[in-house]
C-alpha cells in the first residue's frame, strides 16, 4: 500500500485463504479456511516496520498480524499460533528463550531449473570446489554480497553473533542472537527475505532449499531453546547448585513426545527429507544427547546459566514462526504433562524405533493427521488446512516424473 496510507491507519485486508495458499499458488477446497472466504486484517507490527536498505526506490516491509475481523487472532497464522504459545509459557511464569542458526547456499543465477546449481565464480575468477569450509577467507570472493548483506543487517536492527562458511559448496550459516522468540522469528524472516534480496543486486541466488545439492550436507535451522523465570530471569533447566532440574527432563521429554507427530512442521516440503536421509549432522531421530550432533535433541556443552536444548530437525526451508511454536508448545507439553524423557545417547548409536521419525513427507503428513496433540495445541482448523495444502504440494510433485527416474528405469524390462 501506498505510504499515505499507511501513516493514516488505513485497513489493510486479506482473504483468509492467502494463509493456506500453497507453493504452487492454489489452494485446498474452501472448506479450510471458510466457506465464504472472508477477509482478515493485516494489523502491522509497530516495532517490525522497516525502510529496506536495499532498495533504490524508498521502500517499507511491515510484519503484520493476521487478525480476524472480530478482533482476535487468526487460527490459520503462523505468527498468531506462535504468540499464543508464548502466552502460555507467560501464563505459568515462564518465558522461553531462543536462538536460531540457519543455513544457506550462495549460488550463480539458475534461470533453467532443470539444471543443477552452480557456486558463483569468485573475485579470484574460480568458483569454489568444497575445499573452503570454515576458512577463514572462504567467503572474499563474495565479499561484496557480504559487505551488503552486513549492512543491511545493521539498517534493519538485525544483531548477529557469527557468521561462518560451512560444509556445503558455497554454503554459508549465521547465528542469530538469543531472545524472545516471536523476535527471533521476526528477524529470521527478515533476514531471509534480506539474503534473496541483496543476492539479485549482486547477480547471485540465494537458495534455502533444505538440500539443493546431492552428495553435500543440507541447510538446517537449528533452534537453541531454554526456559526462564518472569521477573529473576533465571533459567528454570538449572537448580542454585548448577544441576539440571526435573523442568529441564520434561522440557525434553515433551520434545521426544511430539517429534514424529510434528515432523511435517519442521520438514515441510518434499525436498526437507532428501536432507534428512543422511544422518549426519542432520538427524532423523528424537533421540537426545549431550554434546552428540547425531541426536536430534543435543544439549550443548555450557554453563548452567546457559544450558539449553537445541532442536536439529528443522530445514533452512521451515516457516520460522511455525517450527518455534511447535517446538516450544511441544516442551511446554512435556512440563505440563511432568513427561520425562528416554535415556540419553552417547557416541554412536543405533535409533530405537520408537525415537525414529518419518522419513518422507507423505509418512509425516500421515503422522500429523493421526496427531490429537498437533489438534488440541494448534486447533483443528490450523492443522486439517495445513495438511490440505500440503497434499496438494506432494499430488504436484508426483505429477512429474523426474531425470532419475527417465535416465534409470527407461531401460528395465
Amino acid at each position: 500500500m501506498t505510504a499515505e496510507g499507511f501513516l493514516e491507519g488505513r485497513r489493510l485486508q486479506l482473504a483468509r485463504g492467502v494463509l493456506l495458499q500453497c507453493i504452487m499458488g492454489g489452494y485446498p477446497p474452501a472448506r479450510f479456511y471458510g466457506s465464504d472466504d472472508g477477509d482478515l486484517a493485516l494489523v502491522a507490527e509497530p516495532t517490525q516496520v522497516h525502510r529496506l536498505p536495499w532498495s533504490d526506490e524508498p521502500r517499507a516491509l511491515a510484519i503484520c498480524d493476521a487478525d480476524e475481523l472480530s478482533g482476535e487472532s487468526s487460527p490459520l497464522s503462523t505468527r498468531g499460533q506462535l504468540k499464543k504459545v508464548i502466552a502460555r509459557y507467560a501464563a505459568r511464569g515462564l518465558a522461553p528463550v531462543v536462538a536460531t542458526e540457519l543455513e544457506f547456499f550462495v549460488f550463480a543465477p539458475n534461470p533453467d531449473p532443470t539444471q543443477a546449481f552452480h557456486p558463483p565464480v569468485g573475485l579470484d575468477g574460480r568458483r569454489e570446489d568444497g575445499q573452503s569450509a570454515f576458512s577463514v577467507s572462504s567467503n572474499n570472493g563474495l565479499r561484496p554480497f557480504f559487505s551488503e548483506v552486513y549492512k543491511c543487517m545493521a539498517a534493519l536492527g538485525l544483531p548477529r553473533d557469527t557468521f561462518m562458511h560451512e560444509m556445503g559448496v558455497s554454503q554459508f550459516e549465521i547465528n542469530l542472537l538469543h531472545g524472545d522468540p516471536l523476535l527471533l522469528a521476526d528477524q529470521t524472516f527478515l533476514f531471509k527475505h534480506l539474503l534473496k534480496e541483496v543476492a539479485l543486486k549482486h547477480d547471485l541466488t540465494v537458495v534455502c532449499m533444505a538440500k539443493p545439492l546431492a552428495h553435500t550436507p543440507g541447510s538446517s535451522m537449528h533452534i537453541h531453546q531454554s526456559v526462564v523465570e518472569i521477573g529473576s530471569g533465571r533459567n528454570v533447566f538449572s537448580d542454585a547448585s548448577g544441576e539440571a532440574t526435573a523442568m529441564f527432563r520434561h522440557f525434553i521429554g515433551g520434545q521426544q513426545a511430539a517429534m514424529a507427530e510434528f515432523t511435517a512442521l519442521f520438514a515441510p516440503n518434499v525436498n526437507s527429507y532428501q536432507r534428512l536421509c543422511h544422518p549426519y549432522a542432520s538427524p532423523n531421530n528424537a533421540c537426545w544427547s549431550h554434546d552428540n550432533r547425531a541426536a536430534g535433541l543435543r544439549i550443548p556443552a555450557s554453563s548452567p546459566v546457559a544450558r539449553r536444548v537445541e532442536n536439529r530437525l528443522p530445514g533452512a526451508d521451515a516457516n520460522p514462526y511455525l517450527v518455534l511454536a511447535a517446538s516450544l508448545a511441544a516442551g511446554l507439553h512435556g512440563i505440563e504433562q511432568e513427561l520425562e524423557p528416554s535415556e540419553a545417547i552417547q557416541g554412536e548409536f543405533v535409533v530405537p524405533d520408537n525415537l525414529a521419525l518419518p522419513c518422507t513427507l507423505h509418512a509425516a503428513l500421515e503422522r500429523l493427521k493421526r496427531s490429537h496433540l498437533a489438534r488440541e495445541l494448534f486447533g483443528p482448523e490450523f492443522i486439517e488446512g495445513y495438511i490440505a495444502s500440503k497434499t496438494m504440494e506432494l499430488t504436484s510433485f508426483f505429477d512429474e516424473i523426474t531425470p532419475w527416474e527417465r535416465r534409470v528405469l527407461a531401460a528395465q524390462a
